[in-house]
């Protein structure tokens, strides 16, 4: 295979990007016109409200009212945000209109609530999910709350939570359904819950840093029994001021516990923090050690040394 510039691997990251974009919209208008539309079930956000005017008006608008509710806070973006997330922000709305428009026809799941709810729910989430893995967004309520959280320091998703709120509410208020309303929230979860799994990946990754009296003793046992790279830092204590080496380890979820383990029964007095990582990401000469799995080494995310 021939080497690629970097600017054609840049313009094909982006291409791909775009594709992914699509699919994304192409599962979400699948599953409005598949499982939600049919049985008067709305999401959350400005595509709930553009449901709720379809309802009103005509399931044959809803496309049109995605594109003309989306465009001011696309503008917004564009102001506020960066041109590279305007750009993908964009696509992912006329890619989903475009969807909403030519599946209109297309016939409805016909299924008991909590298999509409479940299925349609993870099809939706699953399609937001691929739309901001790949730095779009779907749905303007979510370039507000960014905005917002910018602007006044509340979280996204506590915006995204207060908005929508009123949107469920208003649902219920106006069809005089509240049955429904509940039924819209509850896929609502599903749909968010898959768009984290969409995001973070099958495999949860925690990042874990460990202050130890013995250091090098400790990391020599944590990468001979577990197979685990690791990172010395240099710190300091706040206290005494004396220097003390800090051990940083990336592990999957399934190892936590054998980690844990390791390191209190080498140094009980160790303190450990760990966090949830969405993503790691290597640069293309970065080291990757291994892991022993099956009495052999295979390929593991690790930090670099």
């Amino acid at each position: 295979m021939p080497h690629l510039s970097t600017h054609t691997r840049s313009t094909l990251h982006q291409v791909l990007g775009f594709v992914w974009i699509a699919i994304g919209a192409l599962l979400a208008a699948l599953s409005l016109h598949i499982f939600l539309v049919p049985n008067n079930l709305i999401d959350g956000g400005i595509v709930g409200i553009a449901m709720i005017l379809a309802r009103l008006f005509g399931a044959d608008y809803l496309s049109y009212f995605s594109i003309i509710l989306n465009l001011p806070f696309i503008y917004l973006a564009y102001r506020y945000i960066r041109q590279s997330f305007v750009l993908h922000a964009l696509a992912a709305v006329l890619f989903f209109s475009f969807f909403l428009f030519t599946l209109r026809n297309l016939p409805p799941f016909i299924g008991d609530p909590i298999e509409i709810i479940v299925i349609g729910g993870a099809m939706l989430g699953a399609g937001a999910g691929l739309i901001i893995r790949y730095g779009g967004c779907l749905d303007g309520s979510e370039i507000l709350a960014i905005i917002i959280n910018r602007k006044k320091g509340f979280t996204v998703g506590q915006v995204i939570l207060f908005i929508n709120f009123f949107i469920f509410v208003a649902y219920g208020l106006i069809f005089k359904d509240w049955h429904i309303a509940l039924q819209s929230l509850i896929m609502y979860i599903v749909a968010f819950k898959m768009i984290d799994l969409i995001i973070m990946g099958l495999d949860e990754i925690k990042s874990v840093m460990v202050i130890s009296s013995k250091p090098k003793e400790l990391g020599d046992v944590i990468m001979s029994e577990l197979g685990l790279g690791l990172t010395f830092m240099h710190g300091r204590g706040g206290f005494s001021g004396n220097a003390k080496e800090i051990l940083f380890i990336i592990v999957e979820r399934l190892d936590l516990a054998d980690l844990k383990e390791i390191i209190l029964r080498e140094d009980p007095s160790a303190f450990i923090a760990i966090e949830n990582l969405h993503e790691v990401v290597y640069g293309k000469h970065a080291y990757v050690p291994y892991k022993k799995k099956r009495g052999k080494l295979t390929n593991k995310l690790t930090p670099p040394p």
